[in-house]
């Protein structure tokens, strides 16, 4: 007996089906949530001193949560986020923010879909910028950034006033990531979950890039396949499925800091 050879939409809505009953969903406050997203960014070796930023827009209209500067992402637990205002003034929590944060004002006030950003200086998306390389989709695990990352060429300079926000949110577009050249780059997802998920395939999709140089020119995929591979990797199952899994692994770094 011969297997029918079916259609991938009928695998594609199948598999959806069985992700929604079956990978286990983890409620999770907003600070808790924003302190496994630092962690993980840490484990994935996107720790850069003090210049790694991580937000998310509070229900407060023109305000956002972040980590309180100082800390690094391997020592954020959710006491350390704070909520602040437009001008920077501290709404909620203790500390300072970053004021390099400033510029994520303009993207949240551009893109009503974006509820976090993060913005590193990893070492893999940084010599991308360092080169002024666009990011070349070659590879699967590369695709969920396919026709969704953005190449900003020249460096506005350090992001602590509205000059480089407005470059900046100007230069995202529409997409959910851009490589910042001389600088580093950002992802604004519609969830602190995508946005974490999105910079650890942006900064693996780098190193790929970089390594896969030395043997030659990289021939991009195809972009019907891509864009496919695209939307399937970006569902919502998958990305929290993969954020929590991630989050399981940094229980060994320092467990007490997050429980």
């Amino acid at each position: 007996m011969s297997t029918p050879l079916r259609d991938k939409s009928y695998f594609d809505q199948r598999a959806t089906q069985d992700m929604s009953k079956h990978l286990r969903i983890v409620q999770r406050g907003h600070r808790e949530t924003m302190a496994y997203a630092c962690r993980i960014l840490a484990m994935t070796g996107q720790e850069a001193g003090l210049a790694g930023q991580i937000s998310v827009r509070s229900e407060r209209p023109g305000a956002y949560w972040t980590l309180r500067f100082g800390l690094g992402f391997d020592e954020a637990g959710p006491e350390d986020f704070i909520e602040v205002d437009r001008d920077l003034n501290v709404l909620s929590g203790e500390g300072m923010a970053n004021p390099a944060t400033r510029f994520h004002l303009w993207v949240y006030d551009a893109r009503p879909d974006v509820h976090s950003i993060i913005h590193t200086h990893s070492p893999w998306a940084t010599t991308l910028a360092a080169a002024r390389q666009p990011l070349v989709i070659a590879q699967m695990d590369m695709t969920p950034l396919h026709d969704d990352c953005a190449f900003l060429g020249e460096w506005p300079g350090v992001p602590i006033a509205d000059h480089e926000g407005v470059i900046i949110s100007e230069a995202l577009g529409r997409k959910r990531a851009i490589i910042l050249a001389h600088h580093g780059y950002l992802t604004a997802g519609s969830s602190c979950e995508e946005a974490t998920y999105l910079s650890v395939y942006l900064e693996r999709a780098a190193r790929l890039q970089v390594r896969a140089q030395a043997f030659g020119p990289l021939t991009p995929v195809d972009d019907t396949l891509a864009a496919e591979a695209h939307d399937y990797l970006l569902k919502p199952s998958i990305v929290k499925a993969t954020f929590n899994y991630w989050a399981r692994q940094t229980r060994g770094i320092a467990p007490a800091a997050i429980d």
